[in-house]
């Protein structure tokens, strides 16, 4: 179950690109308005302010994002304007692309969708860089982790399959888990944090967080608020939305 809170009265898409071409213009940008905009619109309604705001301005609000914002909010927003085949296309070729692939991030796009989400996925991640998703994974991973991928049963080949295997069993306690990994001992590994929340929020983070707080005693967001600060940390607890 979806967290994300929509107001009971949506502005229409024109509307919200004007205040967000607003919200940009002047000596700096006023991130909080952005964040108010885009964090409470589901993947239909951004998608039609993206529309409305290329056509209005000649300008992609994904770029001019990128431009406004800046540091892990930047990231997190960004992410978040896609939508989930895209979103998921983009995580997977960062995966297997970075110096050290990201054997959790492959693994969890490919065995925490279904078979359809999986299809449309492998549909835009061919036409965004002109390579099949299988190929991609047999030219970067190797040995059993590769075989485990493509059979999706998926890590090394014992953590890849401990992955489906939770994934399969309880996906909202095995996120919730990443979620707590992220953000525990030194330092938070805030790129997981981003992917996790960013394409949980309107799927299950509702069940995610009633795990959170059955296996660690307290709210997720009580952890969110102490590992991060700013505009990043509103934007994520608005996702996130109220304490269980």
């Amino acid at each position: 179950m979806s967290t994300l809170t929509i107001p009971p009265v949506i502005p229409s898409p024109r509307e919200d690109g004007i205040k967000l071409h607003k919200a940009f213009k002047g000596l700096g940008c006023d991130t909080s308005k952005v964040i108010k905009i885009l964090s409470h619109r589901d993947v239909e309604q951004r998608s039609l302010i993206q529309q409305e705001y290329e056509t209005n301005y000649s300008e992609l609000l994904s770029k001019r994002i990128s431009k406004e914002l800046h540091g892990h909010v930047k990231k997190a927003m960004s992410l978040w304007l896609y939508d989930p085949p895209a979103r998921d296309a983009k995580i997977a070729r960062k995966a297997l692309t970075t110096p050290v692939v990201d054997n959790q991030a492959i693994t969890e796009v490919i065995c925490s969708r279904t078979p359809s989400q999986i299809r449309r996925t492998k549909e835009v991640y061919l036409s965004t860089y002109h390579s099949a998703l299988e190929k991609d994974i047999e030219n970067y991973t190797n040995g059993d982790h590769k075989k485990a991928i493509k059979k999706e049963t998926s890590g090394s080949f014992q953590s890849a399959l401990l992955t489906i295997l939770r994934c399969a069993i309880d996906p909202a306690m095995y996120f919730a888990k990443i979620l707590r990994k992220s953000m525990k001992g030194v330092g938070t590994n805030d790129k997981r944090l981003i992917r996790i929340i960013v394409t949980r929020t309107e799927i299950d983070m509702c069940q995610i967080k009633i795990a959170y707080y059955k296996k660690y005693g307290k709210p997720l967001t009580h952890d969110v608020r102490s590992d991060t600060s700013g505009h990043y940390k509103d934007f994520l607890l608005n996702l996130i939305g109220s304490d269980y």
